[in-house]
């Protein structure tokens, strides 16, 4: 194809992608080679926990090429996902109240953005006939954040998410990664100047340096990515978070911008959004498997999904409700379950 049919193509992509529910889409190239060494020193650090995933597929990670053979350019996209829910600082505040990240309120977000992006190079394949690509979603050894930064979406701030000034951080991103060698955006400006309140207000104070995460503390990674016990010097501060943490974001100047979800799916089930802690425990394996079908947070399984509940119940104000509700699972046949049970009697002053 002449450059100026790619040209047109692009725009064409740009177009398609917004009609298919995206905010936003550039194209970046595959040159990640300035990211490789922070990477291996953040690998180094210990700073990757149990995410095992991060270690693993070499040097894939940064060259898109070797992950899929014949990359020349990677197609961004943005989706937001703010719902209308219940106000996260109240719910926050309100310790009987469970919370959920507010990505993980509606439908899980990898089925659906992986379906648009799979409708979008099927688009392209009708106008320009069989063409080489792979679609990801937080499903591969993919530099999303870096890869959308290159794309001009936005730059990252000291929280490592990305940032558009129009838009705050409330999105989620997917790639298509393709063979056509399409023309490229620029990446913008970086606008965190000198604020550090994201690093400030992170209650286990895992954004350890501007651009740094920790995720062995990070609330995000105890609550969804840990398979085992939760650290007992951090479930104080893990609070009545249930299932990630959005405090850095929620104290973003930037999302003040940050605009509601226009995607149905991403819209608030099972009353999530202020649901209580007591309510939720109550639930039965089959209760869970039901109501969080089509739901991230159905990926951390039942068993996981007690333990975070019994650390926000352990953290909650003392109450005859959360005792009963905690002496309901002092034989959950889950020893990490009883483990946390425990702890969280002994916080409420009940004893096991």
């Amino acid at each position: 194809m002449r450059p100026a049919d790619l040209a047109m193509l692009a725009a064409t992509i740009k177009s398609w992608g917004r009609e298919l529910g995206f905010q936003a889409v550039g194209i970046a190239d595959t040159d990640l080679s300035a990211v490789e060494p922070r990477l291996a020193a953040w690998l180094a650090s210990g700073f990757a926990g149990e995410l095992d995933y991060m270690r693993k597929h070499g040097g894939k990670r940064t060259r898109p090429a070797s992950l899929v053979p014949g990359t020349l350019r990677i197609i961004s996209a943005r989706m937001d996902y703010r719902p209308d829910a219940a106000d996260s600082w109240r719910i926050l505040a309100d310790g009987g109240k469970a919370f959920v990240a507010r990505y993980a309120l509606g439908r899980d977000y990898h089925k659906v953005l992986r379906g648009r992006l799979r409708q979008l190079a099927e688009k392209i394949a009708g106008e320009i006939g069989d063409f080489g690509y792979r679609v990801f979603t937080d499903s591969a050894p993919v530099m999303e954040v870096e890869l959308a930064r290159k794309a001009g979406l936005g730059w990252r701030g000291k929280h490592t998410l990305l940032l558009a000034r129009e838009a705050g951080s409330f999105f989620f991103l997917g790639d298509i990664y393709t063979d056509l060698p399409l023309p490229l955006d620029a990446p913008v400006g970086e606008h965190c100047g000198s604020c550090t309140k994201c690093l400030d207000v992170c209650p286990t104070h895992a954004i350890v340096a501007p651009y740094v995460v920790d995720a062995r503390r990070c609330i995000s990674y105890l609550t969804i990515e840990l398979k085992g016990s939760i650290p007992v010097e951090l479930r104080p501060l893990v609070g009545n978070r249930v299932f990630g943490c959005d405090d850095c974001q929620l104290v973003c100047p930037w999302n003040r911008y940050a605009q509601l979800a226009p995607e149905p799916d991403f819209q608030v089930r099972n009353g999530l959004d202020s649901a209580e802690l007591v309510e939720l425990f109550a639930w039965t394996e089959d209760e869970f498997r039901q109501r969080m079908s089509g739901s991230a947070i159905r990926r951390i399984g039942y068993e996981r999904w007690l333990r975070n509940l019994a650390v926000g119940l352990g953290n909650a104000p003392k109450s005859s409700r959360a005792v009963a509700a905690l002496r309901s699972r002092v034989r959950e046949s889950s020893a990490l379950v009883r483990e946390h049970v425990a702890w969280a009697l002994e916080r409420q002053g009940a004893g096991p």
